[in-house]
């Protein structure tokens, strides 16, 4: 079985017919909507072009008998709070039965996040953690608003996942809402809506799928789910590894951009089995100077290095799929852990200088110490707690200076030698 086929039947086991996926779909979506609801909310993502998707949904509603629609504008890059509060109102005005949101993972995770706003009241900040959302609403005797999410990017997964990424500008940082409560109830993806999606954006978001798969599989070592994420693991990455190269050189290649929306898809999966960890726990704080996808492309090689101890069977599988893809050297299975460990994050940097991304965060434009001062901060934060007990190596709040401070200098100065084993 290639990887198109594996990661397909992967796919299929998980979500069965529920989800809506592949070239053209976008017309399909009709009848799937107005079995639900007469009156929707369809809150889109704006960027050129986007004028004649919104009119192509429309008429595809129309058609199925859906004509009560409000139109609301999504949500910038990173889904600012203001913009979620701005959605939040103008939905709860809508008075629509259902929402429909088409954009990429910041639209998807403002109206995941406004939707529990309009219907369970309250302010942000009291969701920002694990099933607060059902917390409420069991308390409230509510339910949300049914949710098609439209993915038009290959990368976060919003349209399958219980994640909604919501962030304050004012203070630099992003927090999450996790949540079953906010899983999209009929996800749908598009492929060929991706294929004019801009090089950087593609890139950023295929990044992002690998560390949805590198974290949540470190993390699983030694628990009842490791093997079901190691089986996604293989397919999903190798499919980036191969085709992301072609999509940059060709972005019309409509079999490279079937493979990265494939594989990020495995990503979301991922991350419905486990929870992300380091690279996206640090990545929350460099909102300001990387988008998300590259924070957490840059920060993986390093978090890799100082979990290496302890996960040596998923490390060796990783270096084996690098090495089948001309980026790693040598038997993995003849390393130990720290030639291991070394020998995987200099792949990865191989990967990313081929792609032109930074490997480490002395090459980004407008990094400070202050980057690396906020997220050590950020990673004793309470709301956020869930990352640093979803590592490997899992560190309390007392052991985010001795051990993730080293990490973050290994990162700026792009020196492996200075992390710290526990």
């Amino acid at each position: 079985m290639n990887d198109f086929d594996a990661a397909k039947k992967l796919m299929k086991d998980w979500k069965g017919d529920s989800y809506l996926y592949g070239d053209g779909v976008l017309d399909r979506i009709g009848p799937v909507v107005a079995k639900t609801a007469k009156k929707i909310a369809l809150i889109y993502t704006e960027y050129p072009g986007v004028d004649a998707y919104v009119e192509r949904i429309r008429k595809n509603l129309a058609a199925a008998g859906v004509k009560d629609i409000s139109v609301i504008v999504g949500a910038a890059a990173n889904a600012p709070r203001e913009d979620l509060l701005r959605i939040a109102d103008e939905l709860k005005a809508s008075g629509a039965e259902m929402v429909v949101s088409f954009g990429g993972g910041s639209t998807i995770d403002a109206a995941k996040a406004a939707e529990a706003l309009r219907t369970l009241g309250g302010g942000v900040d009291e969701y920002f953690g694990t099933g607060l959302v059902t917390a409420k609403a069991k308390a409230a005797g509510k339910t949300l608003k049914p949710h098609m999410a439209i993915q038009t990017a290959a990368g976060t997964g919003a349209h399958l996942t219980k994640y909604s990424n919501i962030t304050d500008y004012t203070s630099g940082q992003k927090k999450l809402i996790v949540d079953d409560a906010i899983v999209p109830r009929f996800p749908v993806f598009d492929f060929e809506v991706t294929h004019s999606a801009p090089v950087s954006l593609t890139s950023d978001g295929a990044l992002d799928g690998i560390a949805h798969i590198l974290e949540v599989l470190f993390g699983l070592v030694g628990k009842p789910n490791y093997g079901k994420v190691a089986e996604l693991a293989r397919p999903g990455i190798k499919l980036i590894l191969d085709y992301l190269p072609r999509v940059i050189a060709d972005p019309r290649d409509a079999r490279g951009r079937e493979a990265l929306c494939l594989a990020t898809d495995l990503g979301g999966y991922a991350i419905m089995i486990g929870g992300t960890n380091g690279p996206h726990l640090t990545s929350f704080s460099l909102v300001d100077i990387l988008s998300h996808g590259r924070a957490c492309a840059l920060m993986n090689p390093y978090y890799l290095v100082f979990f290496a101890p302890a996960i040596m069977e998923p490390l060796r599988l990783v270096a084996e799929v690098y090495r089948d893809a001309g980026y790693l050297q040598g038997d993995p299975s003849k390393m130990n852990a720290k030639e291991l460990g070394t020998a995987t994050a200099e792949a990865m940097f191989a990967f990313a200088k081929r792609i032109n991304f930074p490997t480490r965060l002395t090459e980004v434009k407008g990094f400070t110490q202050g980057h690396i001062d906020r997220a050590l901060v950020a990673a004793k934060d309470p709301q956020l707690k869930m990352k640093l007990e979803n590592m490997p190596v899992p560190l309390t709040a007392e052991m985010v200076d001795e051990y993730m401070g080293p990490i973050l200098t290994a990162a700026r100065d792009g020196n492996l030698s200075l992390i710290k084993n526990v």
